[in-house]
């Protein structure tokens, strides 16, 4: 088979998106010397090609292939540029995420990735733009595709939900998992990466983009509330993402700034891959009160570094962290700072959380998600 991949997200700090395709590429070279891989991307410099092949470990892999095509936009490239590429030089299967190029060959079969629809359950939480854009293309890229990959069974549903059951047939489920840096050994030293990101030593984390539907404004009221309990006088709080990046919530810094809390919140911003694994480490507590996702990579993250979690009560944290978490409203600031004291102080349930954590995460692997999307690849074509 010859397999075409869109990469463009790697290397783009994406967190999410990016986590899930790079993953799955690093699995798919390990497991797969048979198949030729065309990986399509829109970088230009030789460093940032030379940085990618390093991060996704294909180095001396000579069935993985990098094919550069600058697009001047995401509309070039879906409108016109990858087509043309694919009909200069057909493939097998090409598969990308959300968006589904035009003018494709049929002879090429287009598998699409969907890691949530947010977009369809809270539009009010993107741009109007964003909006109209996903809302355009979406129905004609999931009546293209042959082959829509959900992440988890609840985005499956929502996907149906949303857009009919006519697409019920073609979502197959691909889960995510931890990747390999999290499963290695972490190392304790933590000096280094305080310098690097101006951390403090005792802290709770929050880690992803800063979008809306991430819900941060309530997990800084519920922080807030921490400081009238025992013992949490010197926690602080830890919001890593990318202050600058697309959709950023405007009342992050507001909150803060309204509840007079200033010196124990932390913006170290975007976080080094390599610094991720030492970040979650280190933490008290991991706090994920997103109002809505697909399925919750962060969480798994956290538990494979021994660090109790607190998460929203939605069904798609349900069914990645089982019984390995505490859950809470996202509505409700009580009841989640309420979790967030408990996983801080009480001995008993973090030995449980961070014991069901370890279970946890083992139910997941990327190589064994890489496994069922080769077989995907074969059935298809078969």
């Amino acid at each position: 088979m010859i397999i075409g991949i869109d990469i463009r997200n790697i290397g783009r700090k994406r967190t999410g998106d990016e986590v899930v395709f790079l993953n799955l590429v690093r699995a798919l070279a390990k497991i797969d010397t048979e198949n030729e891989y065309r990986l399509f991307t829109d970088m230009r410099t030789d460093e940032e090609l030379a940085h990618t092949v390093m991060h996704l470990e294909i180095a001396g892999k000579s069935n993985f292939r990098i094919i550069c095509i600058p697009a001047k936009n995401r509309f070039d490239w879906n409108g016109w540029k990858i087509a043309a590429e694919l009909r200069r030089n057909p493939i097998d299967i090409y598969h990308t995420q959300y968006i589904t190029p035009l003018l494709v060959p049929r002879r090429t079969k287009i598998f699409t990735h969907i890691h949530d629809v947010s977009f369809k359950a809270y539009p009010e939480f993107i741009r109007l733009s964003d909006r109209i854009f996903l809302d355009a293309c979406i129905v004609p890229s999931l009546r293209r595709a042959d082959r829509i990959v959900a992440v988890s069974e609840f985005t499956k549903q929502e996907i149906v939900k949303y857009y009919g059951e006519k697409s019920c047939e073609k979502i197959v489920v691909v889960p995510n998992a931890v990747s390999s840096e999290f499963l290695q050994s972490v190392s304790d030293e933590q000096g280094d990466i305080w310098k690097k990101y101006a951390l403090p030593k005792k802290y709770i984390l929050s880690l992803g983009t800063l979008q809306p539907r991430k819900n941060i404004p309530m997990l800084i009221n519920a922080f807030s509330r921490l400081f009238m309990k025992d013992g949490c006088g010197d926690i602080n709080l830890v919001i890593a993402g990318n202050r600058n990046g697309h959709n950023v919530d405007p009342r992050i810094i507001n909150s803060v700034q309204q509840l007079g809390i200033e010196p124990f919140v932390y913006f170290p911003g975007f976080i080094d891959d390599s610094d991720v694994p030492v970040l979650m480490k280190s933490a008290m507590t991991f706090a994920f009160p997103s109002q809505y996702e697909g399925f919750g990579v962060p969480l798994l993250e956290a538990m494979s570094q021994g660090v109790p979690v607190v998460a929203s009560d939605i069904p798609a944290f349900r069914e990645v962290a089982g019984n390995a978490a505490l859950f809470a409203s996202p509505f409700d600031v009580a009841d989640f700072s309420e979790s967030l004291y408990t996983a801080c102080v009480s001995s008993s349930v973090r030995e449980h959380l961070v014991d069901s954590g370890f279970a946890r995460v083992g139910c997941f692997s990327w190589e064994k998600s890489a496994y069922e999307l080769l077989s995907l690849y074969r059935k298809i074509l078969s």
